[in-house]
């Protein structure tokens, strides 16, 4: 791995978060060719900004687009997580797309070695709360979500703020059966069942906590991942009231 190549995209995008402005990824495209690269140009810019100080991350989003993807993850600065009903004020959004998903607290430490060995059904069994979340996708560079994959999971993976409602208890749920609702300004209900693209939402446990323990840290008891949208990317503007609700669990709102 080049240093060069890395710290040229991270400070690509210190400049564009500093500045809040946009930068073109088809200039930085060719300096990304595996995910590691990624991963490390996240950890360049956290630390440039002081997101995360000398401890671990407590928020993170995961996902994928299959069970036979190769699931990607990234740490989300806290500052952009917002407890509904949230508003969203003079946050500087480029755009304001709109992921429905649930999030999941994990009850205790997680280690590198109890990382490495967790199944599904054993990682589960460490997720003490879920919430439903909205998180609202943005991006540094011009092209947006139309960027290069691994440019954008160089951005947090098109992050741009996260919101949490109301924590109940972790139990067992049919989510083939699970209802989604999102509502978005005065525009009809957005309204699925059963699309989370993994199926289950904690199948992705076992995988994030290996990445997020992978340079010997610690996950730490209340750390939060939120698992992937159920709708797709909405669109949303300035003036929006985004509400998503999952019946059985809970609902979060943001103001935009």
């Amino acid at each position: 791995m080049s240093l060069s190549r890395i710290d040229a995209v991270a400070e690509a995008l210190v400049r564009a978060r500093g500045a809040h402005v946009t930068c073109p990824a088809a200039s930085m495209a060719d300096l990304l060719t595996q995910a590691d690269d990624a991963y490390a140009v996240q950890q360049q810019v956290a630390q440039a900004f002081g997101w995360f100080g000398t401890a671990p991350p407590r928020y993170w989003k995961a996902g994928g687009a299959s069970r036979d993807a190769v699931l990607t993850h990234a740490p989300l600065p806290p500052r952009g997580v917002w407890t509904s009903p949230a508003t969203a004020r003079d946050w500087p959004f480029h755009i304001r797309g709109i992921e429905a998903e649930i999030a999941l607290r994990i009850g205790r430490d997680v280690d590198a070695a109890l990382a490495l060995t967790l199944a599904v059904d054993g990682a589960r069994a460490l997720v003490d709360a879920m919430t439903v979340s909205i998180e609202i996708v943005d991006s540094r560079w011009q092209e947006a979500i139309d960027a290069p994959a691994l440019c954008k999971l160089a951005d947090l993976q098109s992050h741009g703020a996260l919101v949490l409602g109301e924590w109940v208890p972790f139990v067992a749920r049919d989510w083939a059966a699970q209802a989604c609702e999102v509502r978005i300004g005065t525009r009809a209900t957005v309204m699925r069942r059963g699309t989370h693209s993994l199926g289950d939402p904690a199948w992705l446990l076992p995988v994030w906590l290996r990445h997020a323990t992978r340079h010997g840290e610690t996950v730490a008891a209340g750390t939060v991942v939120t698992t992937g949208t159920w709708v797709g990317i909405l669109e949303a503007g300035e003036g929006d009231l985004v509400t998503a609700e999952f019946p059985g669990i809970g609902h979060a709102s943001v103001q935009l």
